[in-house]
């Protein structure tokens, strides 16, 4: 499905707005669907939940379309198998793990994005879930597998390698399976202790990959790696430079950024600009100065239906991207620079007007 919308800060919501895209929780039932009217206590409660942005509804944005990497179907496919599979080690449900089971469940849903990646590897990748109002973990499993798959076809990978890549990108966080909920969900900041046990999660996930029936075992290495740092400043064991697996580097790499760009109970989420700058920061340093680049020529930094100021003071929404400059996208300016609506909205390409650049993420009423 594909909406028409403009992305706006929640600050700046207000009571008769309508939703272009429908909230979830973690089962990815929807708790307000597209087209419900905002009120004021609505807006109130998705604050509360920590929710920093909302696509709305806007007549004068009704023919943007926002791409999806892969389809709703295969998204919710997997996150419900995710979700069920760690449910299901987690003791959750009555149903027990047999042997073969996590690789005959996780190589299906894995066929069907490699599938769908495969006819859209020119989409850029998007902003993912900023509309969940609660745990995360299973989402983000499924983000990380997409964009990890992704990138991986862009350097050239085979479908093979792309099969243990995504394997170990869908199951980097297993081990998180065998931490405390409420260690996982905690709001404040974390004590040393806490933040010990935290960290042991990659090293539970190793455990409980490498000796598992048609999981390859770079898949359990994924696991173990994925917070390595190519300065030897990451964990569990402090790995530098080429010690770490390309696979774990990619996977370190996409889990930053997702954790970055989606909601989470104890920080403001980033928008992809802010999420590049701070992976740029870290580029031949934490992460691989190859890698970053590539993810950043495949990342929308300016999202499609985003509010920005450009430098002739002018307010307008990001209404298509171009490929060979995702920083420089199209814009349909709305408003002049004393923001007043024009009756005559207009584009402007960012790629043939280099004099004009984005000043700001604009919080327009």
């Amino acid at each position: 499905m594909q909406e028409f919308m403009r992305l706006l800060p929640i600050s700046k919501c207000r009571s008769g707005m309508c939703l272009a895209r429908p909230i979830f929780n973690e089962e990815g039932l929807v708790l307000l669907g597209t087209g419900v009217e905002l009120t004021d206590h609505l807006i109130g409660r998705l604050r509360d939940h920590g929710i920093s942005y909302l696509y709305i509804s806007d007549a004068r944005t009704d023919d943007l379309i926002v791409p999806e990497l892969v389809s709703p179907e295969t998204r919710q496919k997997a996150v419900a198998q995710v979700r069920n599979s760690f449910r299901r080690i987690m003791g959750e449900t009555n149903r027990k793990t047999t042997p073969g089971m996590l690789a005959k469940e996780f190589k299906a849903v894995l066929s069907m994005i490699i599938d769908d990646l495969s006819s859209n590897k020119d989409a850029m990748i998007m902003l993912m879930d900023m509309n969940l109002t609660d745990h995360y973990l299973y989402h983000h499993s499924v983000n990380v597998c997409i964009y990890s798959c992704l990138l991986g076809m862009h350097a050239g990978y085979d479908r093979d390698t792309l099969t243990v890549l995504g394997l170990g990108a869908l199951l980097h966080d297993i081990g998180k399976t065998k931490i405390p909920l409420e260690l996982l969900n905690k709001k404040g900041p974390l004590t040393e202790l806490e933040w010990e046990t935290i960290k042991t999660h990659t090293e539970y996930g190793f455990q409980m990959l490498k000796d598992e029936p048609n999981i390859p075992l770079l898949a359990a290495h994924c696991a173990l790696q994925h917070h390595e740092r190519l300065d030897g400043s990451g964990y569990p064991r402090g790995l530098k430079g080429d010690e770490i697996h390309e696979f774990a580097q990619w996977i370190g790499l996409t889990d930053s950024y997702d954790a970055m760009t989606t909601h989470r109970v104890y920080r403001p989420t980033l928008l992809p600009h802010q999420a590049l700058e701070v992976l740029y920061t870290g580029a031949g340093t934490l992460y691989n100065m190859r890698m970053v680049e590539l993810f950043r020529d495949k990342v929308a930094a300016y999202p499609l239906g985003a509010t920005v100021r450009i430098s002739t003071g002018e307010i307008g929404v990001v209404v298509d991207i171009n490929a060979s400059s995702p920083v420089r996208p199209i814009i349909r300016v709305l408003e002049n620079e004393h923001g007043e609506p024009l009756n005559d909205p207009y584009e402007v390409d960012l790629t043939k007007q280099l004099s004009i650049m984005i000043v700001e993420y604009n919080e327009m009423d």
